[in-house]
């Protein structure tokens, strides 16, 4: 896909186009670029019942880590509203730590590319964060088996549910008390 960006016009019938430097190499040297729609990488649109996966368990799934996550989170100072959290979390790129040889990936594996530094008068209680590290079992199981059948970048990696088992039903990710500071 083109961003619009880069399609200029500069005649009612005549355009230009502006690629990056790896496409324009590869069609250089007459090769289709690794990242081309045709390759049949592009996995169109996820199924409505995926459509309220957490970005947690978009990365439990997910065979390349290419993120690291540091979450910053004030609690309220107000004692009648000890469940009010604002705050941000920045992704912050990193070359290809990982790739998965089986899915999906271990908590720790997860929590290795999470920080927490939070702030507040009461100690971190990972039960008050409500969605904002949850995890669902079964959204993550289906979300594999989709994958598997859908995505021929996940079609020979093996699925093991007794990973599946370190997570709970629908709770925080296990083991995110210890990425607090």
């Amino acid at each position: 896909m083109l961003d619009k960006q880069g399609v200029i016009f500069s005649h009612s019938e005549a355009a230009a186009f502006h690629i990056c430097s790896g496409c324009k190499t590869s069609l250089s040297q007459e090769k289709m670029p690794a990242l081309a729609l045709a390759n049949g990488l592009f996995r169109g649109f996820l199924p409505y019942t995926f459509s309220d996966l957490t970005w947690v368990e978009e990365k439990v799934c997910a065979i390349y880590s290419i993120t690291a996550h540091v979450t910053r989170l004030f609690q309220s100072t107000d004692p009648s509203q000890p469940k009010v959290f604002h705050g941000n979390t920045c992704a912050h790129d990193m070359n290809v730590m990982s790739t998965a040889s089986v899915l999906p990936c271990t908590p720790a594996d997860i929590n290795g590319f999470l920080s927490v530094v939070f702030i507040g008068p009461d100690k971190f209680d990972p039960k008050r964060m409500g969605t904002l590290f949850r995890v669902r079992k079964h959204k993550i199981w289906s979300f594999l088996l989709w994958l598997k059948s859908h995505n021929k970048l996940y079609a020979d990696i093996p699925l093991d549910a007794a990973i599946l088992d370190l997570y709970p039903g629908d709770g925080t990710i296990p083991g995110l008390q210890d990425r607090v500071v």
